[in-house]
């Protein structure tokens, strides 16, 4: 019998929404193969065996509660650029020699540096560029004329690179173990790593190539950029325009479609769709001194999630010279001022944990004992 569980996240799918345990360096993470095992709280002995032969049955399916979904702490997926870019997997597509390696550039010296793209706020973080359309000379003299020659070590550069499936995955996870604030990776382009196939552009191929990205972005936490290109037939969606099938679509979570009216335009579109950011339009405007790309205006005004009162009184628990609190869910309750029941208010926070940390630098954990529950506030900005 345990004597007590902290809360635990599924495991990711492919394709899927899912998330991880927020605090997946202190608690035991359930696979979504076994997450009842580690229930054992209010579970005999008799009952525990008969739950493993029930999962050992073929036909078994493991499903979640709504009750079990709210109870579940699951991490959020962390920004890379507030508002735009997320971890996770997303293709960025345009017509060849529309300017998607000068943006590429342009986002991976931003966030290896920390500064704000146009007025989006950048978290800061390793980024590695598979540049493997460009030599190094070439590179050399585009980020020289971008942003100068002071540079930074954060953001690494690579040519060459294996495919996908015959030694690339290998490479990218030694990156990141020996880089593990790595945030972003960029493969330009998508077409280089993919895998010789005889049904190469069937949908259940695009969709199989993304989806070993998705899991590998998701596995590790991170932003994998896909650069891709378009094709010349116009569409009533413009995404459609992707070279391939729906298929890469279908699996990644957003792309970004970079359009001139003209080859010759120094002004372009870029539109955004993504499961974590509003749907954008952008208009661009080509920096000719330095070849960047210019934020002219929005088609609408860049969103921002209000802030949550709940969350501000939360986070307005912990000071500097007491950046930690522990408790019950009773206790807090009460310390807020709040006419809410403690299972309820353990089940607000469990929601909205990603927003704690993410918002306020507050980290929540919460351990449910024979007593109740015990709850276990922060600060890590302290």
């Amino acid at each position: 019998m345990l004597d007590e569980k902290e809360k635990t996240a599924l495991g990711t799918s492919v394709g899927a929404d899912a998330g991880q345990s927020i605090h997946s360096q202190t608690t035991q993470i359930i696979t979504g193969e076994t997450p009842e095992i580690n229930d054992l709280e209010d579970i005999s002995q008799e009952k525990f065996f008969l739950q493993m032969q029930r999962m050992q049955d073929p036909a078994y399916l493991h499903t979640v509660s709504m009750n079990e979904l709210y109870e579940t702490v699951y991490e959020g997926k962390q920004a890379v650029i507030d508002g735009l870019l997320y971890a996770g997997t997303y293709l960025f597509a345009g017509a060849p020699k529309v300017g998607k390696s000068f943006f590429m550039a342009q986002l991976a010296y931003h966030v290896s540096t920390g500064q704000k793209l146009w007025e989006y706020e950048v978290h800061q973080g390793t980024v590695l560029y598979l540049a493997l359309e460009d030599d190094y000379q070439r590179l050399q003299e585009r980020m020289s004329r971008m942003f100068g020659v002071e540079g930074t070590d954060k953001l690494h550069f690579a040519i060459c690179a294996k495919q996908l499936g015959a030694g690339l995955d290998e490479q990218l996870e030694k990156f990141i173990r020996e880089h593990p604030d790595t945030r972003l990776i960029i493969i330009d382009t998508l077409q280089k790593i993919r895998e010789v196939s005889t049904d190469a552009y069937s949908y259940a191929n695009d969709y199989e190539i993304v989806g070993k990205m998705k899991q590998f972005a998701d596995r590790n936490r991170i932003c994998l950029l896909l650069v891709h290109h378009t094709r010349k037939q116009q569409a009533g969606d413009k995404f459609e325009m992707i070279s391939g099938t729906t298929g890469l679509l279908g699996c990644a979570d957003g792309a970004f479609l970079l359009q001139k009216e003209k080859r010759t335009d120094q002004n372009a579109t870029l539109d955004i769709v993504g499961r974590d950011q509003p749907d954008q339009r952008l208009h661009l405007t080509r920096n000719m001194e330095k070849l960047s790309w210019d934020l002219d205006h929005a088609e609408t005004e860049l969103w921002k999630k209000p802030p949550d009162p709940f969350l501000k009184k939360v986070a307005g628990i912990l000071t500097v010279a007491a950046p930690e609190w522990n408790g019950s869910a009773t206790e807090l309750a009460a310390l807020l001022q709040e006419e809410m029941q403690p299972n309820i208010l353990t089940r607000q926070l469990n929601v909205k944990a990603g927003e704690l940390l993410s918002e306020y630098g507050v980290e929540y954990t919460v351990k449910r004992t024979r007593n109740g529950s015990a709850i276990r506030l922060r600060n890590q900005e302290v």
